[in-house]
Protein backbone atom coordinates (compact mmCIF):
# COMPACT_ATOMS: atom_id res chain seq x y z
CA UNK A 1 0.00 0.00 0.00
CA UNK A 2 1.20 3.58 -0.44
CA UNK A 3 1.78 5.84 1.97
CA UNK A 4 0.55 9.14 2.61
CA UNK A 5 3.73 10.88 1.29
CA UNK A 6 4.34 9.10 -1.21
CA UNK A 7 0.31 9.55 -2.39
CA UNK A 8 0.83 13.51 -1.68
CA UNK A 9 3.91 13.42 -3.91
CA UNK A 10 1.91 11.51 -6.95
CA UNK A 11 -1.01 13.94 -5.98
CA UNK A 12 1.44 16.89 -6.71
CA UNK A 13 2.53 15.38 -10.17
CA UNK A 14 -1.31 14.95 -11.07
CA UNK A 15 -1.45 18.85 -10.20
CA UNK A 16 2.24 19.70 -12.36
CA UNK A 17 2.91 20.83 -8.89
CA UNK A 18 6.70 20.47 -7.47
CA UNK A 19 6.22 17.56 -4.81
CA UNK A 20 6.47 18.58 -1.14
CA UNK A 21 4.26 21.43 -1.34
CA UNK A 22 1.32 19.70 -0.48
CA UNK A 23 -0.07 18.44 3.39
CA UNK A 24 -3.49 16.39 2.30
CA UNK A 25 -5.60 19.37 3.92
CA UNK A 26 -5.76 21.61 1.23
CA UNK A 27 -9.69 21.81 -0.27
CA UNK A 28 -9.55 20.53 -3.68
CA UNK A 29 -11.93 23.19 -4.96
CA UNK A 30 -9.11 25.91 -4.05
CA UNK A 31 -6.23 24.13 -5.75
CA UNK A 32 -4.75 25.46 -8.75
CA UNK A 33 -4.58 22.49 -11.23
CA UNK A 34 -7.65 20.86 -9.79
CA UNK A 35 -10.48 20.60 -13.23
CA UNK A 36 -11.89 18.05 -14.94
CA UNK A 37 -8.51 16.66 -16.09
CA UNK A 38 -7.00 16.60 -13.39
CA UNK A 39 -10.31 14.53 -11.83
CA UNK A 40 -10.00 12.51 -15.15
CA UNK A 41 -6.23 12.12 -14.45
CA UNK A 42 -6.44 11.12 -10.91
CA UNK A 43 -9.52 7.97 -12.06
CA UNK A 44 -6.74 6.97 -14.04
CA UNK A 45 -3.84 7.45 -11.04
CA UNK A 46 -6.03 4.81 -8.87
CA UNK A 47 -7.12 2.45 -11.14
CA UNK A 48 -3.83 1.88 -12.66
CA UNK A 49 -2.17 2.31 -9.23
CA UNK A 50 -4.42 0.66 -7.21
CA UNK A 51 -6.85 -1.48 -9.56
CA UNK A 52 -10.27 0.70 -8.01
CA UNK A 53 -12.51 2.46 -10.26
CA UNK A 54 -13.56 5.73 -9.48
CA UNK A 55 -16.40 7.78 -11.09
CA UNK A 56 -15.81 11.57 -11.84
CA UNK A 57 -18.86 12.32 -9.41
CA UNK A 58 -17.47 10.08 -6.74
CA UNK A 59 -14.61 11.91 -6.91
CA UNK A 60 -16.30 15.29 -6.47
CA UNK A 61 -17.99 14.68 -3.33
CA UNK A 62 -14.89 14.90 -1.49
CA UNK A 63 -13.52 18.16 -0.24
CA UNK A 64 -9.49 17.74 0.70
CA UNK A 65 -6.77 15.59 -0.37
CA UNK A 66 -6.68 13.78 2.93
CA UNK A 67 -10.85 12.62 2.00
CA UNK A 68 -9.14 11.02 -1.17
CA UNK A 69 -6.08 9.23 0.32
CA UNK A 70 -8.61 7.73 2.88
CA UNK A 71 -11.04 6.96 0.46
CA UNK A 72 -8.18 5.13 -1.75
CA UNK A 73 -7.25 3.63 1.24
CA UNK A 74 -10.35 2.03 2.17
CA UNK A 75 -10.95 0.30 -1.50
CA UNK A 76 -7.74 -0.77 -1.91
CA UNK A 77 -7.98 -4.70 -1.78
CA UNK A 78 -5.83 -5.99 1.12
CA UNK A 79 -2.82 -8.73 -0.62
Amino acid sequence: MMGKEEFLIEFASLLAREPGGLTGDEALDELEGWDSLAVVSFMGFADERFGITLSAKEIESYVKINDLFDMVTKKVPVS
